[in-house]
């Protein structure tokens, strides 16, 4: 059994490449590497005919396909620090408001300083505090996390963000604030989001088990609202790696930190997701299920998520892997629209450097 493939696959979807990047230049004190993926993949769903009206669809195969470099930089400051550097950039074949596919995007920008004994921190566009709980669960090859997916985004990544990172034995914190920058929407309107978010994991010793909590709390002012709403996230995670074995489970409370789906309201939301993985050689099969909700007067509520994925990825080596994805979606069409309610299927091919 190859222990590099499985680390491979439980952490598939937030890989860029930097297990295999090639060191371009490199002296006493400092280094720079250069990483990323090339990733053909081709999604079959159902897709709006016009944004009009999302009820009359056909079945479509959309290229999703996306490119990924980044440079990773260090240099040696001190005994046991270093200053560092990471931008990715990712850039997509197909930009389009049908598929939902934006333009190309900056991932990461951030700058700050690492140190072997106190962690590191780092200013700029980097990832907040919950996407190591999400990571969990969110171990599909195409298919994102259905309830990690909704992470407030001071809790995500984004940028005018200082954040902090400490490795302690079997545990790793982190802590990260947004500040408040003021930005603008296509009607002049000024927006801003800002708050912080905390998180912590526990790995049992040699158990297999590992544990998780965060916590996440951010004010919006968008549009021509001037009154600045707060959202709250709580996140509680738990994996357990035996052999060949992955499983993992997360759990969601939010306080208005989605949006309904048929009225397209605020609202509080409760979710949770389970994730298992099985290496087989060189074949990983994985497996999610994930389940969200708002809550409405009288304790009647609505889904917000409801599907399950399946998939399996073949690893050639650690460069090169090709997969196939399928995912159930249980939403209402009647309710939500035969887009938000459309299976998927997804063929893939991704070389990573």
């Amino acid at each position: 059994m190859n222990k590099h493939l499985i680390a491979l696959a439980v952490t598939a979807a937030t890989l860029s490449g930097a297990a295999s990047a090639a060191q371009v230049y490199s002296d006493d004190t400092s280094s720079l590497a250069i990483g990323g993926r090339i990733e053909a993949t081709g999604l079959y769903k159902q897709q709006a005919d016009n944004l009009a009206d999302n009820q009359k669809t056909s079945g479509e195969v959309t290229d999703m396909s996306r490119a990924r470099i980044n440079l990773d930089a260090k240099t040696q400051i001190a005994d046991g620090v270093q200053g560092i550097g990471f931008f990715e950039k990712e850039f997509h074949s197909n930009t389009n408001a049908l598929t939902g596919r934006g333009a190309d995007e900056t991932r990461y920008v951030y700058a700050g300083v690492n140190s072997d004994q106190y962690g590191q921190i780092v200013y700029g566009k980097a990832d907040g505090s919950l996407g190591m709980l999400t990571d969990f669960t969110d171990i599909m090859a195409y298919a994102g996390s259905e309830v990690g997916g909704t992470k407030l985004a001071v809790a995500d990544r984004t940028n005018n963000n200082l954040a902090y990172t400490g490795n302690f034995g079997d545990l790793t914190f982190k802590a990260n604030y947004v500040f408040a920058g003021a930005d603008y929407d296509s009607a002049g309107n000024k927006t801003d989001v800002h708050g912080f978010s905390t998180g912590a994991i526990y790995k049992v010793a040699d158990t297999g088990l590992a544990l998780g909590a965060g916590y996440g709390e951010q004010r919006d002012q968008n549009g021509v609202n001037t009154h600045k709403a707060r959202s709250e996230q709580t996140f509680a995670t738990a994996s357990y790696t035996m052999g060949d074995l992955y499983f993992g489970g997360l759990y969601k409370s939010g306080r208005r930190d989605g949006k309904n789906l048929v009225t397209d309201q605020v609202t509080d939301t409760q979710g949770y997701e389970f994730a298992a993985a099985y290496t087989m050689g060189k074949t990983v099969f994985t497996t999610t299920y994930g389940f969200m909700k708002d809550e409405n007067a009288h304790n009647v509520y609505d889904e917000l998520a409801n599907a399950a994925a399946v998939d399996a990825t073949y690893y050639f080596n650690s460069n090169f892997r090709t997969y196939a994805s399928y995912k159930f979606n249980m939403l209402d069409k009647n309710k939500v629209g035969k887009v938000a309610a459309s299976d998927e299927f997804v063929l893939g091919a991704r070389y990573d450097f």
